[in-house]
């Protein structure tokens, strides 16, 4: 099968193109700096999702089976910093992927993010539940939704996707990555005990991907995430101890305790029915995600 890849040096693109290669599928990986290190792609391109004409080009030119996007401006911080980019990413990509599946005939598979929620819900969140994102960052990708849903109405995937761990390319975009690299630059993180996820490998989100990549028959919007919830706080403690690290690296704060982050959500868990009967990998707890990691060296060698 002839996939095209968006965002294919990130966190999420390197371990579905990795996947799909082992699976024996040919993956166009597009990548806007980095180059994707994962060995048997059938070609990596430097692409500027922002330039419409040169992605619909090499569309028509490599004519895929599917096309995957896992590209976005996926920080919230930066979303605030560069709306316009933001929206350039987040949503007139998903557009254009979303007419040009339609015309070739492909199978699109969009990415998504818990954070069309509020936080709220004491209920794990559904996928049929109203969304109601309440960050900029989320509003794109509402709206990046509604983009794929409308211009590709009869076979797109939109599969939410919760906070990620693993091994990115560039070793800066996971979440254990990001509080090891502040750690050792002499900072302690906050982390908030009364914000709960419902974190998931990349590795894990990547076959479940796949699978969905393979079934033609399972279309619309499903949410995915690992079968544990965890604070943030809790999180960060287990991958200190993980590392080896001291526990009182990070400290421990309350949402309602923090004025700067009254709106933050909350509770941001799935319920992951009916997807996760459908499909034969299953959601991974957080000591296998931890086992994944890469070992970084204690805070005092």
């Amino acid at each position: 099968m002839k996939i095209l890849l968006t965002g294919a040096s990130g966190l999420l693109g390197h371990a579905y193109a990795q996947a799909a290669v082992r699976r024996g599928h040919s993956v166009t990986a597009l990548y806007n700096t980095n180059r994707p290190i994962a060995n048997g792609l059938a070609r990596s391109i430097q692409l500027d999702a922002a330039e419409p004409n040169a992605l619909t080009g090499l569309c028509l030119q490599h004519w895929p089976d599917v096309i995957v996007n896992c590209a976005a401006i996926s920080n919230p911080t930066s979303v605030d910093a560069n709306p316009q980019l933001a929206e350039k990413i987040n949503v007139a990509l998903p557009r254009l992927l979303a007419q040009l599946s339609t015309h070739l005939g492909a199978r699109l598979l969009h990415v998504s993010t818990d954070m069309v929620f509020d936080g709220h819900s004491v209920e794990p969140y559904r996928s049929t539940d109203m969304p109601y994102p309440t960050n900029l960052y989320g509003q794109t990708k509402l709206m990046a939704e509604r983009e794929v849903l409308e211009h590709n109405p009869e076979d797109p995937v939109v599969l939410r996707i919760p906070i990620l761990m693993g091994n990115s390319p560039s070793g800066q975009r996971s979440l254990h990555e990001k509080l090891l690299a502040a750690i050792h630059a002499g900072q302690r993180p906050k982390l908030f005990c009364d914000e709960m996820r419902q974190p998931c490998s990349s590795s894990n989100v990547a076959e479940v991907l796949l699978e969905l990549t393979e079934r033609r028959d399972l279309h619309g919007i499903f949410h995915w995430a690992g079968s544990e919830t965890l604070s943030r706080f809790e999180m960060g403690q287990r991958i200190l101890k993980h590392f080896g690290l001291p526990l009182d690296a990070v400290k421990s704060a309350c949402l309602s305790d923090d004025p700067a982050h009254a709106g933050r959500p909350s509770n941001l868990t799935f319920n992951l029915h009916p997807i996760v009967s459908k499909l034969k990998t299953k959601p991974v707890d957080f000591e296998a995600q931890l086992e994944e990691l890469t070992r970084v060296e204690p805070l005092n060698a």
